[in-house]
């Protein structure tokens, strides 16, 4: 009798210790099968990003392809920019008076003005509406055409899908997103001016010379060089989430998982422009 209750006793702990370990697998499973989608899912995007590069110097160039793009993620959104631009130069010129006058230095707002806009805003705001407009298209477009199988049709008349959809994108992306960084720069410190000198009073020409002396090409070349790191970074994840939908979208194979993969793609795109302008602004200073 004595022998049969620890027999039970030996059972009924090892089935309790049994049914311990499947309710803790069953917790951590989710998080392993996250954690591999998650891997799986950046090394994807790396080889897409890796074969659109490698595409581009494939003969015969598709210039036609590129004007296209560029005139699309580039001439189109000139007047987001210019609108974005300007009226961010006037904030920054409203707040920076009220601010710098309190320390009797109201006349070095063009240097502020100017400086905030080539080292940190124009590159970010820049890339940040042309995600919101070109790039939620992007994603998108190829969207479409992954559920529609047009993609599957580019591949059975042995076209590559990559080398036609996302390496024109890079290059226009790269011509694209330098041009109107410098064209939200220019604007903004003119907005900075109407509300600076026309508006609030400051000396014209002190707010010109502050400009002057105060920008040095190190800043210019800084402001370039996440322009043009933003210009990948946005079109490899808006192409790779409309290229890849079926795989990435949790909305189902349809419209509805289109839109996931747009919306997911333009929020993944603003979040690496903060990362990566935070990364290159650590090393360039």
């Amino acid at each position: 009798m004595v022998i049969g209750w620890k027999h039970g006793f030996k059972s009924g702990g090892e089935t309790i210790l049994k049914s311990s370990a499947e309710r803790l697998i069953n917790k951590v499973e989710p998080l392993g099968a996250m954690t591999l989608g998650r891997v799986q899912s950046v090394g994807r995007g790396a080889l897409f990003f890796l074969q659109g590069l490698f595409q581009i110097l494939v003969l015969p160039i598709q210039f036609s392809k590129i004007l296209e793009h560029t005139w699309f993620i580039g001439t189109k959104s000139m007047v987001v920019i210019v609108l974005t631009g300007i009226f961010t130069g006037m904030v920054l010129g409203l707040q920076g008076y009220y601010t710098l006058v309190r320390f009797g230095s109201e006349g070095m707002l063009g240097s502020a003005v100017a400086l905030t806009l080539i080292r940190e805003l124009g590159p970010v705001l820049t890339a940040i509406m042309v995600t919101a407009r070109a790039g939620s298209a992007m994603a998108a477009e190829i969207g479409v055409m992954r559920i529609s199988e047009q993609i599957d049709a580019l591949e059975t008349m042995d076209i590559n899908p990559v080398r036609y959809l996302f390496s024109p994108r890079i290059v226009a992306a790269v011509i694209s997103f330098p041009l109107l960084t410098a064209l939200f720069d220019v604007i903004g410190i003119f907005g900075g001016y109407i509300t600076g000198s026309l508006l609030l009073g400051i000396n014209p020409g002190i707010y010109i010379y502050r400009v002057k002396e105060s920008v040095l090409m190190a800043d210019i070349t800084g402001g370039f060089i996440k322009s043009l790191v933003f210009s990948l970074v946005v079109t490899t994840v808006c192409c790779n989430r409309g290229f890849f939908t079926h795989l990435h979208s949790t909305g189902g194979f349809g419209a509805k998982g289109v839109s996931h993969s747009t919306t997911t793609a333009v929020v993944h795109s603003c979040v690496l422009i903060l990362v990566f302008d935070y990364i290159i602004t650590y090393l360039l200073l």
